[in-house]
């Protein structure tokens, strides 16, 4: 489904990517484990076309999309949820969540149909929805966030340290919401970024550990 194949990259001429390869296999669950600063983001964001490669593949769905924008993975079924969470925070939660939707020319019933789903997975934004996303706490802003990505992610969905900063009851909210989705939608592939991989380990069934722009199987 998503894989790189030998990607090195460099920002401002730094080198912060060495020859990577990683595998997100149809309907897997992977994570991607390595302390701050070891190209966790870097990865996810090459992924997503956010930051050029300078060498290697980046493939999805067994074509290379190495060379083109950003634009293109949300079209192709792939969710990101950026670690600051990027939300506008003058839109409500539900805008926030229906943008996407609404920058891929998605049919109003779709839209209200994959709505539907992500209220059914994470009940907790059904409450917020109304709500200005500027007043959410940090907990609420990441499951916001994950229920956006979830609204185009319906082939994989990327998660970048999305436990970070939370509370430890509202990181067992969180890891329960991800256990729903693991059982509702079997078929959606899911990488997340994390520095402990004792928070993941119930939730993925592949490791990879990067440190300093290098992974290799954990």
């Amino acid at each position: 489904m998503l894989e790189l194949q030998r990607v090195s990259v460099a920002i401002a001429g730094v080198p912060v990517l060495r020859d990577v390869s990683l595998l997100v296999p149809r309907g897997g669950r992977v994570a991607l484990i390595g302390r701050n600063g070891a190209g966790k983001t870097t990865t996810l964001r090459t992924l997503m076309g956010l930051v050029p490669a300078g060498s290697g593949k980046v493939i999805i769905d067994g074509e290379d999309e190495t060379a083109l924008p950003p634009h293109h993975r949300p079209r192709h079924g792939i969710g990101y949820a950026p670690e600051d969470r990027r939300l506008f925070g003058s839109f409500t939660v539900e805008d926030n969540m229906l943008l996407p939707a609404q920058v891929l020319g998605l049919p109003a019933d779709e839209t209200r149909a994959r709505l539907a789903r992500v209220y059914s997975l994470l009940p907790e934004l059904r409450d917020l929805a109304p709500r200005k996303a500027a007043g959410l706490s940090g907990g609420q802003g990441k499951m916001a966030a994950l229920g956006r990505a979830l609204m185009v992610g319906t082939k994989a969905v990327l998660l970048d340290e999305p436990f970070q900063g939370l509370a430890p009851a509202l990181a067992l909210r969180y890891a329960e919401a991800l256990k729903r989705l693991r059982a509702a939608l079997p078929d959606v592939a899911i990488l997340i970024t994390e520095s402990n991989p004792e928070l993941l380990r119930p939730l993925v069934e592949q490791t990879y550990v990067i440190e300093r722009g290098e992974i290799a199987p954990g």
